[in-house]
């Protein structure tokens, strides 16, 4: 066994403990295997140990990856998780099968316009600045409702949930509390009738506290491929 499929095993191993532990089926929690700064030959190995959804950061990097292996087109699940400016959304909209980080209406509606007719819906999370952090990217909780409504009603994209990277906390008590406020904006929209079921929630130092507050999927990349190059 490879060194990456060995750590894949582990990563699966610890998913399926943390969804145990939470009375919930670790088939509920989808790993997505960030691949940022990794050549196409270590994703190809990763999904040869059988992973499939795979999370990029950088628009070129990801274009040119999922074109270095396009031959498993169909059997990858390409995800663009990284900041997205409007000037880069064609590329993510024609190559990418989903896209977390959609903070302002504008991306959105860009990646709408220039999703190729033919393809699938594109699969969208908005993101939420949970913890109110100045530095970081996200829409504020408050305007999460009246976005995700705008969102829904585009064509060409299927608004799934919402994502969020919270500030950091040793403490699994205090790393949970960001995840729960996660999991109740997503709770309000289902109530205000929009079908959505994704909370991307939860990397390696807070998958577990992710886990136990509803997190259906989790980006894990340093675990599978090492440290980043």
């Amino acid at each position: 066994m490879s060194v990456i499929a060995a750590n894949l095993q582990a990563v699966k191993n610890d998913i399926a403990a943390a969804a145990q532990q939470a009375g919930r089926s670790p088939d509920a929690v989808t790993l997505l295997a960030v691949s940022k700064t990794v050549s196409a030959g270590r994703v190809r190995e990763a999904f040869d140990a059988g992973q499939r959804a795979f999370g990029e950061n950088y628009v070129q990097e990801g274009v040119d990856k999922i074109a270095a292996l396009d031959a498993l087109r169909g059997q990858i699940q390409w995800h663009f998780i990284g900041p997205l400016q409007s000037n880069k959304t064609r590329p993510v909209a024609e190559q990418f099968d989903w896209v977390h980080a959609i903070d302002r209406l504008k991306i959105a509606e860009r990646l709408s316009a220039q999703r190729p007719a033919g393809l699938p819906p594109l699969q969208v999370c908005i993101q939420v600045n949970i913890s109110n952090e100045d530095t970081k990217s996200g829409v504020a909780p408050a305007e999460v409702p009246a976005l995700a409504q705008a969102i829904a009603a585009l064509p060409n994209l299927q608004l799934r949930g919402l994502m969020a990277i919270p500030a950091p906390a040793a403490d699994p008590a205090a790393q949970r509390q960001p995840f729960a406020a996660l999991r109740a904006l997503l709770d309000q929209l289902r109530q205000s009738g929009l079908k959505v079921d994704t909370l991307s929630m939860g990397m390696s130092a807070d998958m577990d506290a992710a886990i136990a507050e509803g997190a259906t999927l989790v980006r894990i990349g340093t675990a599978i491929f090492g440290a980043r190059r």
